[in-house]
């Protein structure tokens, strides 16, 4: 018979599957260690000549931006935040680790992005905490701010408009999409066994 047919028939077990493996990501999200975030932006204002367009302005901006967004990521930018007067955040949790785990680790916990069309930067933090995160935030808006003119060049004026701001709850991990994963990873892999190996004993 043909693997349509095996579908419908085990449908209920397709869907058995799907609902224990979303209980499961579900359960094992509760268990694995929360994260907050801080978010914050910084405008960047280009000291362009007067002959430049807004418009224009906006956009070589957005370009630094984006250049200083991927600097953020690298091991030099990192040091500055650590020796940052500002860097109160727990620093335990960067110390003994190989410095590809630190680089990952950096890499996942401190993030920024230039907001679309705009000349803002969107920094975001993650910590254990809601107060780590917003320490944690403030000392790499603080070397944004502070040694930027080092990597993008002293025709950009950086100025922070929205100051670290933690979240209400844990956003890592997100327990929601993980559970909607879990459902259909679980229907896919069910499904395909059942098509599989279930369609050679339909209305047996």
């Amino acid at each position: 018979m043909s693997s349509v047919q095996a579908l419908v028939k085990y449908s209920r077990l397709i869907l058995v599957w799907g609902i224990l493996l979303a209980l499961l990501t579900g359960v094992a999200s509760l268990v694995w260690p929360k994260q907050y975030s801080a978010t914050s932006q910084v405008l960047l204002i280009s000291r362009a000549g007067s002959g430049i367009d807004p418009y224009t302005q906006a956009r070589s901006a957005g370009q630094i931006g984006n250049n200083l967004s991927e600097v953020m990521k690298t091991t030099d930018f990192y040091n500055k935040v650590f020796v940052s007067e500002s860097a109160t955040f727990d620093k335990s949790l960067w110390q003994n680790l190989t410095d590809r785990i630190q680089r990952k680790r950096w890499q996942k916990n401190v993030q920024a992005s230039m907001v679309y069309n705009t000349s803002l930067m969107s920094i975001a933090a993650f910590s254990n905490t809601p107060i780590d995160a917003v320490a944690l935030n403030q000392a790499v808006v603080d070397t944004v701010v502070g040694h930027g003119w080092e990597y993008i060049g002293g025709d950009v004026t950086l100025k922070v408009v929205n100051t670290p701001l933690a979240s209400r709850f844990p956003v890592r991990p997100n327990i929601i999409l993980n559970v909607i994963l879990g459902f259909a990873l679980g229907i896919l892999l069910s499904g395909l066994w059942v098509a599989k190996y279930k369609q050679h004993t339909l209305f047996n």
